[in-house]
């Protein structure tokens, strides 16, 4: 789904509201190689405080997941840069798992990150994904041992999310030495693609990650904060960022 070198770059669905998701997705798609987009949820507990509160606000601008759908499809309608619906599994699970992932995979998601489903969990979910050739990512963390690892990396079908830190997402201003130990690890065990997120925010951060073995690099905080300070005016400061993170992808 990724090749080296990818840009991944992630907004919170409806914040702050339902046409200014769209213009950010149109610019997003002119750099980035795929796009995470967060369904909100009153209790998004692996995000910090930014992205938490871009929860917030799409939340309290009334979007549900019905809406996130709607978004999804009308930026397909004219884009093909990859969409992984970034989620919680309570949507799934009030929606039914067929339900959901049918309706994701007609509406033009690519791929699906549960945030709080472990893998040892996840068999009736991997089992509807392949049902509608929609593909899975999971998450490790710099404390998975080898063998779970190597469970992740079997059932991601997209790629495999390496999380760089220990703690919840949020812009760092340096990339901690966990993170390449975790690369070089994770590059001996893993057969597919990995891609490194949690604290990415600067072209510098993603050059040192994608020659450490990252095949790319997942930023959020860092842009869904531009969001929470100028709101639907947002779109030069996004596309200002992304210009400057692509620069990071010359390795």
């Amino acid at each position: 789904m990724i090749q080296k070198p990818s840009l991944i770059t992630y907004i919170t669905a409806g914040d702050p509201n339902f046409d200014a998701t769209l213009q950010f997705l149109e610019i997003l798609s002119r750099y980035s190689e795929v796009i995470e987009l967060g369904i909100p949820f009153s209790d998004p507990m692996a995000d910090g405080r930014t992205i938490e509160k871009s929860h917030y606000r799409a939340l309290k601008a009334g979007i549900g997941v019905r809406d996130v759908f709607k978004i999804v499809e009308k930026f397909k309608d004219n884009h093909n840069t990859p969409v992984v619906l970034m989620t919680y599994y309570n949507p799934i699970f009030a929606k039914g798992l067929d339900n959901f992932i049918g309706t994701a995979k007609d509406s033009g998601v690519d791929a699906i990150l549960v945030v709080d489903l472990p893998v040892e969990e996840a068999n009736d979910y991997l089992s509807v994904c392949e049902k509608y050739d929609v593909k899975t990512v999971f998450l490790a963390s710099p404390n998975t041992p080898n063998d779970r690892l190597k469970a992740i990396d079997e059932a991601s079908s997209g790629f495999v999310y390496l999380v760089s830190l220990y703690g919840t997402t949020g812009a760092r201003e340096r990339i901690s030495n966990i993170t390449f130990d975790l690369i070089r690890r994770a590059r001996s065990v893993c057969s597919k693609p990995l891609a490194v997120g949690f604290g990415v925010s600067k072209a510098e951060h993603v050059r040192e990650l994608l020659n450490a073995g990252a095949d790319g690099v997942v930023v959020g905080s860092a842009i869904v904060k531009l969001i929470e300070e100028f709101g639907e005016k947002a779109c030069d400061k996004i596309e200002e960022k992304c210009r400057e993170l692509r620069k990071g992808l010359n390795i």
